[in-house]
């Protein structure tokens, strides 16, 4: 089945122009005149991609916009304007346009624009079939095979084999995101090609865009010779760039053009250059607000968000927190069920990062012996658990809970289990079978 294009235009000539270009490309195209008949016809024939002119007869075509979003939230359109601005620009993108184009087309712009945009459908619509699926799973988040939700390993999956689309992977500071670009791009047919990473926040604006692009000799101060950017040194491969949110509005229309038409200049350079590889962002920040503050460009965003993977907060996942606990532990290590309850009551504010240095650090305080909670150094937090107070619950209750958290975190492998509180599988049998204690008040 070819894919489907709407025009919906006023000007007869330009209808009659696209319909023929499109038709000549191979695409289904149709024709609308009023944003009336374009939302019915879009509505019976349900096309991959819509153009909408922003000033109809019969109506605003941001308001025609909305309306074809409501009806289908896959749907790709492209606003068409004679009066284009910035402020229309950033509307447009803000209420769901993939893109923006200025009258008179170029039809080869246009071509590439469509193109676009179909692709942002395809994943859109895998994406949404990937999710229905999965409805009754929990989100994902976790980052050990054991504790890895479906619909997460999915997306994951989808990400590195669609290796030419732009990933935006959400999260708080030290959920993994690293560790999840580098899954990608390991899994994707890039995997023998360089993985470069560079961190939004870290540089100033001038020494971000000369790390990502490279510059030439003289472009600044201490440029004495020329030196190639992180697209460059990853060939065919991936630039993770991390912190994307942080970036200047100086060098977000350049990482935006790299991703839209692999193409970009050296700091202080004439000649263009092309990039053939794969751009993966990540961001703890929240980008629309970033979009509405009007520090970070909508286009751009729109651009990144195809493909989003969040991962939430260990906090909100702390019947993983077994499970990850003993990936995490450096070889030889083991947790007390003491010391496992506490992991579990801790709200972590560090995430994945701060487990792991708490858990590395309690392995050499503990020197061979099982890590308890003295051990771990973390604070008592009320009410968190019964291990945190110390009054509400017995250490043999605690030890029953801990127990229970590691069946559920193992999928009730007892052998599992046992490996991962650190005890034999003949002590977990006993544990067991012993009646379950009463809490003391």
């Amino acid at each position: 089945m070819s894919a489907s294009v709407l025009v919906i235009d006023d000007e007869p000539v330009v209808r009659e122009t696209l319909a023929e270009f499109f038709a000549t490309v191979g695409y289904d195209v149709e024709t609308a005149a009023t944003a009336e008949s374009g939302r019915a016809r879009a509505a019976a024939r349900l096309p991959d991609v819509v153009l909408v002119d922003l000033r109809l007869p019969d109506g605003d075509g941001l308001a025609l916009l909305d309306a074809l979003r409501a009806d289908d939230e896959d749907v790709a359109v492209i606003v068409l304007t004679g009066h284009a601005d910035v402020p229309t620009a950033v509307r447009a993108m803000q209420r769901g346009a993939v893109d923006l184009l200025q009258k008179p087309i170029d039809l080869e712009a246009l071509d590439a624009a469509v193109r676009r945009a179909m692709e942002t459908v395809r994943l859109r619509r895998e994406v949404a079939l990937l999710r229905a699926r999965e409805r009754g799973d929990h989100d994902a988040g976790t980052l050990t095979a054991t504790a890895l939700q479906p619909s997460f390993e999915k997306l994951v999956e989808l990400a590195a084999r669609n290796d030419d689309a732009p990933v935006l992977i959400l999260g708080e500071t030290g959920t993994g995101k690293g560790w999840v670009a580098r899954r990608i791009h390991d899994e994707s047919r890039r995997a023998a090609q360089p993985f470069v990473e560079v961190n939004g926040a870290s540089l100033s604006s001038t020494f971000l865009e000369s790390e990502l692009f490279g510059h030439e000799r003289g472009a600044f101060t201490d440029a004495k010779q020329a030196k190639r950017g992180l697209l460059e040194v990853a060939s065919a491969g991936s630039v993770f760039l991390d912190e994307v949110g942080e970036l200047s509005l100086e060098v977000q229309p350049k990482l935006l053009k790299v991703i839209e038409e692999q193409r970009y200049r050296r700091l202080g350079g004439t000649s263009e250059l092309r990039s053939a590889a794969r751009v993966i962002c990540a961001t703890h920040r929240h980008l629309p607000d970033a979009v509405n503050a009007g520090s970070f460009r909508a286009d751009l965003y729109y651009r990144l968000q195809v493909l989003t993977i969040t991962l939430p907060p260990l906090r909100a996942r702390r019947d993983a927190i077994p499970a990850l606990a003993a990936g995490l532990l450096p070889r030889g290590a083991t947790l007390a069920a003491s010391a496992t309850e506490r992991l579990i009551g801790y709200a972590w504010p560090g995430n994945i990062r701060e487990l792991k240095n708490t858990l590395w650090r309690a392995a050499i305080l503990a020197e061979g012996a099982p890590i308890e909670p003295i051990h771990l150094g973390l604070p008592v937090v009320a009410g968190a658990t019964s291990q945190d107070d110390g009054s509400i619950m017995t250490l043999e209750a605690a030890e029953q809970r801990a127990i229970s958290a590691a069946l559920k975190a193992t999928g009730n492998n007892r052998s599992a289990a046992a490996a991962l509180l650190g005890i034999s599988r003949s002590t977990l049998y006993q544990k067991l079978k012993a009646e379950p204690p009463r809490s003391t008040s």
